[in-house]
C-alpha cells in the first residue's frame, strides 16, 4: 500500500540568499493523522493605551442576547466569536503614588506589582504569554512574537517615577527581563518570512541586494519544485500564501520607499502612519500563525501614556490628555472616537483570522484573542472592571457569543483559565489569582 509522501513542518524554501517559511499544508501532517489532524492553539493579546471611556463600551444586557454598544459597533460581523468580559480587576496594576500607566502596563499580563523605580533594578513578574510560551513555544520556529507601534525608551523615568521598562512593555521573560517589542513593519517582515540563508554565498546576497528582488521572486524555483509535488488544496492554500505574503511585502515596501529598485539601496525611513502600521502589523500576526511561525503574539497598539494625536479623526490633542476627560463632554466625544478606532483594529484582526480556512474550523476559531487596556477610565485611573474582550474558540475551550459579568474577580483568574486551556496546569499566577476563572467554556 502506498503512503502519500509527508513534508516537514519546518520546511523553508531558499533561494538568492533568502529563505522563506510556509503555511501548514495538508502534506506536512502524518499520514496516520490525516483524518483528524490536531489543530495548534494560538494566544494572541492585543494592547491598548489610556483606558478606554466605558459608558459607551459597556452592553447593557448580560448573556447571548446582549446588544453591541456604540464603541463594539465594528465587532458585528464577528458578535457570535466574541465575549464581552465586565468585573475583572488587576489591582497588581496600582502603584505607589502617582504613576498608574506604567505600573499597570507592566502589570497588564504579569498581574505584579512592579518595583517603583527609575533606575535598572526594575522588578516585576514574568507575563502570561511568556509562561505560554515556554510550554508551546519549542513546537515553532519562534516561541512568542513581540510587536508594537510605538519604539521605547531605555531606562530612565518614563511615569512619576517608573522606569521606561514598565510603560514600554506587556512581554516579560521574568522579573527584570522585559521582552523588547519590534516596532518596525520591514524589520518583523525579514524576520518572519525573508530571512537570509545563512548558507548563502556573496554572490547571491549582493543580487538580491542589489535587484531588490521580492521573497516570492527569490524563493520561486524553489517554491515550483514544491507545488509539483502537492495536491490540489495544497496548491490552493500555497496560493493564497504567497499572494497574502506579496500583498503584505508591497505595503510595507510602499511605507517606507522602498520598492523594487536595481539602482542602489539604501536603509528605508520608518512610516509614521499609524494607520498602515498597524494594519501591517496585524497581518503580520495572522501570516505568522498561519505559516504556524509561533503560536503565542502580543501586540501593543501604543506605548503606556500615549501621547498620540489621531489628526486622521479629526482631533486635535494627545491621547493621554484626552483622558484625563475632566467630565468634559469634548473630552468624551474624543475618547469615544479614539476607542472605536482602536476596536476597528481589532475586528480587522479577528475577521482576517476568520478568513483563514483551516482544519476542522478557521484560524479565529483555533485562537484565543485578548484585547484591553492597563486601566479603565483614565480620569480616574481605575485598575477595576476593565474592559476586556475575548475572542475566538481557542480550538473548542472557549464558548463566544455572550456578555459575562463578573463581581470583581482578578483578572489573573482569567489567565490561569487561558493557561489551563493552552495545557499549562497551575492554579495561581501573579499576586493574586487564586483559581481558573468559570463561566467561559462551554
Amino acid at each position: 500500500m502506498s503512503r502519500t509522501p509527508t513534508l516537514s513542518r519546518r520546511t523553508l524554501l531558499r533561494g538568492m540568499g533568502a529563505l522563506m517559511a510556509l503555511p501548514l499544508l495538508d502534506v506536512m501532517r502524518p499520514n496516520t493523522a490525516r483524518a483528524a489532524p490536531p489543530a495548534p492553539r494560538r494566544f494572541v493579546a492585543f494592547y491598548t493605551p489610556c483606558g478606554i471611556h466605558m459608558p459607551k463600551w459597556t452592553p447593557d444586557d448580560e448573556g447571548a442576547n446582549y446588544s453591541l454598544t456604540p464603541t463594539l459597533a465594528s465587532l458585528a460581523p464577528v458578535k457570535s466569536d466574541l465575549l464581552v468580559l465586565s468585573g475583572l480587576n488587576n489591582l497588581p496594576g496600582k502603584p505607589d503614588g502617582d504613576g498608574h500607566h506604567a505600573a499597570a502596563t507592566s502589570a497588564f499580563l504579569s498581574c505584579v506589582k512592579a518595583r517603583k523605580t527609575e533606575g535598572t533594578n526594575i522588578h516585576t513578574g514574568i507575563s502570561m504569554d511568556q509562561v505560554l510560551a515556554n510550554a508551546v513555544g519549542k513546537a515553532t520556529r519562534f516561541p512568542s512574537l513581540e510587536l508594537g507601534i510605538d519604539q521605547g525608551k531605555g531606562i530612565g523615568n518614563c511615569d512619576s517615577g517608573y522606569a521606561c521598562p514598565y510603560a514600554n512593555n506587556i512581554a516579560w521573560a521574568g522579573p527584570s527581563s522585559p521582552v523588547p517589542k519590534e516596532t518596525k513593519p520591514r524589520a518583523a517582515f525579514e524576520r518572519l518570512f525573508a530571512d537570509f540563508d545563512p548558507g548563502a554565498t556573496q554572490a547571491e546576497l549582493a543580487k538580491r541586494k542589489a535587484y531588490g528582488l521580492s521573497i516570492i521572486d527569490a524563493v520561486r524555483d524553489d517554491a515550483k519544485a514544491l507545488q509539483s509535488k502537492l495536491g490540489a488544496t495544497d496548491q490552493h492554500k500555497l496560493d493564497e500564501y504567497f499572494t497574502g505574503v506579496r500583498e503584505l511585502e508591497l505595503r510595507v515596501n510602499a511605507m517606507d520607499g522602498a520598492g523594487p529598485t536595481c539602482g542602489a539601496v539604501t536603509e528605508p525611513a520608518d512610516t509614521v502612519d499609524v494607520r498602515e502600521k498597524t494594519k501591517a502589523m496585524l497581518d503580520l500576526i495572522v501570516l505568522a500563525f498561519q505559516c504556524d511561525l509561533t503560536r503565542t503574539c502580543t501586540f501593543m497598539l501604543g506605548n503606556a501614556r500615549s501621547e498620540r494625536v489621531y489628526s486622521f479623526l479629526g482631533l486635535t490633542g494627545e491621547h493621554h490628555a484626552y483622558s484625563h476627560h475632566q467630565r468634559a463632554q469634548a473630552n468624551y466625544d474624543a475618547l469615544a472616537k479614539i476607542d472605536k478606532w482602536e476596536v476597528e483594529q481589532f475586528s480587522y484582526l479577528l475577521q482576517r483570522m476568520k478568513g483563514v480556512q483551516e482544519v476542522n474550523g478557521t484560524l479565529l476559531d483555533h485562537t484565543a484573542a485578548y484585547f484591553s487596556s492597563e486601566i479603565a477610565d483614565g480620569n480616574m485611573h481605575e485598575h477595576k472592571n476593565l474592559p476586556i474582550l475575548l475572542a475566538g474558540r481557542a480550538g473548542g475551550a472557549l464558548a463566544p457569543g455572550r456578555h459575562i459579568r463578573f463581581g470583581g474577580q482578578p483578572l489573573a483568574n482569567l489567565y490561569i483559565a487561558l493557561l489551563n486551556m493552552f495545557g499549562v496546569p497551575t492554579t495561581t499566577f501573579g499576586d493574586d489569582g487564586t483559581g481558573s476563572l468559570s463561566g467561559l467554556g462551554a
